[in-house]
């Protein structure tokens, strides 16, 4: 009997069977599901332990985190190591303070790790490192370079996410009427805007199989590590203070992570858009991916983006009709923030449809880098309003 191929063809006329593929619950493995379960116990148990201290709202957020970021394991799968670690780091430093924040003085692994400052500090200088072997990868064609510029990048994420954990606890150790969530200053929210930038640069590195374009996020990182230096040296910004009565509510926790996924993802889509004008021009062609998933990724990282970024403009809204009695009042924080979301907004549509593609689309991008700078930054730096105690 002939078993080749050609005699397994259906007959004429006779449509090829297809087969769908499976579910995304279906793809589950029992790592991922004891993942899932494992956050939800955490969850519970932080609840239990902690929801005397918390408001209705509050237990809601813990309690919706863990199918949250068990879907967050389920798709970047390096999540699953990246949690527990970053866990067990944190809560060795919150064993080694034992409810003194003397022991950072004293202690050896807080006083040069473990303590918010010594880990921030060491995931500033990895992130340069990092930005240096990206780059001696990309120009020596260094399998090598990109390779250990990838670890450092997770290496420094690893400690940045500890700083901003631990740094939460010293807080309460401050006073249980100062401690609050690490998201309330520039200081605070330049580590977290780090630490999304580079997550969502990993997962389109393992995404799209390349390292090409670590050298060019990395830069905007380093550029945010380079002003977190500057500002905790020339205003001592690495002070935990208390926070001012208007960012005394749970919107915050909600709010500025949101908000700060939009400004990470839209200099991430930026810094690939240089990398589509170098190649286009045919600098450094042969040595980044084709302008097919630059493309891709740019439009993909603005996609994700605005949705968070329109999320966070919403619960901005909400956030002030609590605070200031209405839901708009044109300060400059808000007007520069509907100025970013209709630039973006406008990129979509063309891109959707009028097809934009190319290099229109990439300088568009790298603009737009500008205009979120100033509403991230310079709005801090020159102009006042209900946002002032953002001032820089």
């Amino acid at each position: 009997m002939d078993m080749s191929p050609a005699s397994q063809a259906p007959a004429s006329g006779q449509a090829a069977a297809y087969t769908r593929p499976p579910g995304f619950f279906k793809r589950l493995t029992a790592a991922d599901w004891l993942f899932g379960a494992g956050l939800l116990a955490a969850a519970l148990y932080a609840l239990q332990r902690f929801g005397a201290y918390m408001d209705v709202y509050e237990q809601a957020i813990l309690v919706l985190a863990a199918p949250v970021f068990a879907f967050v394991g389920w798709t970047f799968k390096p999540v699953r190591w990246l949690m527990p670690l970053v866990a067990v780091l944190a809560l060795w430093a919150v064993q080694l303070y034992g409810g003194s924040l003397d022991a950072a003085n004293h202690k050896f692994f807080l006083k040069y790790m473990l303590s918010s400052q010594s880990a921030i500090l060491w995931m500033s200088a990895l992130f340069v490192f990092s930005t240096g072997f990206y780059w001696l990868g990309l120009l020596a064609r260094s399998p090598f370079g990109g390779s250990v510029g990838s670890k450092l990048c997770w290496a420094a994420v690893v400690l940045g996410f500890t700083g901003m954990m631990v740094r939460w606890y010293e807080s309460y150790l401050i006073g249980t009427d100062v401690g609050h969530i690490p998201v309330s200053n520039l200081y605070e929210v330049f580590i977290l805007f780090s630490m999304i930038t580079a997550m969502f640069y990993l997962y389109y590195e393992q995404r799209y199989q390349t390292r090409q374009l670590g050298p060019f996020v990395l830069l905007v990182i380093s550029a945010a590590v380079g002003f977190l230096l500057w500002y905790t040296v020339a205003r001592d910004a690495s002070e935990i203070q208390p926070l001012v009565p208007a960012l005394q509510s749970w919107w915050m926790k909600i709010h500025v992570p949101a908000n700060f996924i939009g400004y990470g993802t839209f200099s991430l889509a930026a810094m690939v858009g240089s990398a589509y004008l170098l190649k286009s021009h045919g600098i450094l062609a042969d040595r980044l991916p084709s302008l097919e998933v630059l493309d891709d990724v740019m439009y993909k990282a603005i996609s994700v983006g605005f949705a968070f970024f329109t999320v966070a403009t919403i619960l901005g809204a909400l956030w002030a009709a609590e605070a200031w009695g209405g839901y708009w009042s044109w300060d400059p924080k808000e007007t520069w923030a509907l100025i970013v979301w209709l630039n973006y907004a406008a990129w979509l549509h063309m891109r959707l449809m009028s097809g934009l593609r190319g290099r229109a689309a990439a300088w568009w991008a790298l603009i737009g880098l500008v205009v979120t700078t100033f509403a991230f930054l310079g709005v801090n730096m020159f102009l006042s309003g209900l946002h002032s105690y953002g001032k820089l």
